[in-house]
């Protein structure tokens, strides 16, 4: 199946939680993008726990999504804002004294939009992590004209987690465009029974599963996503 007609500019990818591999989703996202032709590049607006190099703060994440991205953008349009601390946003970003606005993120995503075919935005934490007192994410989506993807983390109490973010996405008037259910607890119990629960009772279809693969090239699994 292709993209529906027609391809989104953009799309907001973002989680039932934190830790649940919004990143290597959407990693994946962008391979996967590419093979049904044109470019694709990735967007951190906002990233918590950077590093300090020679080039200036760089995230893990942001860096993990700037090598999945064709053409390669610059870092500081991918990742506008760069905070050290390992913090939530709003609170890291106090701490170093940085004022989130969303006027450079816009001016970003602009550049990234002229540069590629699709931009894949990812978000930080779940859907109502704040990114400043003034602030929430459905603020960016809204702002940018962005279509969802949730990331739903495979584990005990998914369920209620994806169920909830689906709510809290549709109640911010956000549109919710698929879901992908990423393996991150290999022990779980009952995997395959909880996507299918997951599949009747999400409004919206599932794009792919991915599974527990640390280190794995998220180029390799590309074909694990249909839209």
């Amino acid at each position: 199946m292709s993209l529906p007609a027609p391809r989104p500019a953009a799309l907001f990818v973002t989680g039932t939680d934190t830790g649940i591999g919004k990143t290597f989703s959407s990693c994946v996202l962008l391979h996967a993008l590419r093979r049904h032709g044109g470019t694709a590049v990735g967007m951190k607006p906002v990233a918590s726990g950077c590093e300090r190099t020679p080039e200036g703060l760089r995230n893990e994440d942001a860096t993990a999504l700037l090598a999945a991205s064709v053409p390669a953008p610059a870092y500081d349009d991918l990742n506008p804002f760069a905070l050290e601390q390992p913090l939530a946003p709003e609170i890291a970003a106090a701490q170093a004294g940085v004022q989130l606005s969303l006027a450079p993120i816009e001016a970003a995503f602009e550049r990234l939009r002229a540069s590629a075919d699709t931009v894949v935005v990812e978000g930080v934490g779940g859907w109502l992590a704040p990114l400043s007192a003034t602030l929430d994410q459905s603020d960016l989506v809204h702002a940018l004209a962005l279509p969802v993807v949730m990331v739903v983390g495979l584990r005990l109490g998914c369920l209620n987690h994806a169920r909830l973010t689906a709510e809290a996405i549709a109640a911010r008037g956000a549109r919710c465009i698929g879901w992908i259910a990423n393996e991150v607890d290999p022990t779980m119990a009952r995997r395959d029974e909880n996507v299918a629960l997951l599949t009747a009772r999400l409004p919206m279809p599932c794009w792919g599963r991915l599974p527990f693969a640390p280190g794995a090239d998220p180029a390799r699994l590309a074909d694990r996503l249909v839209f």
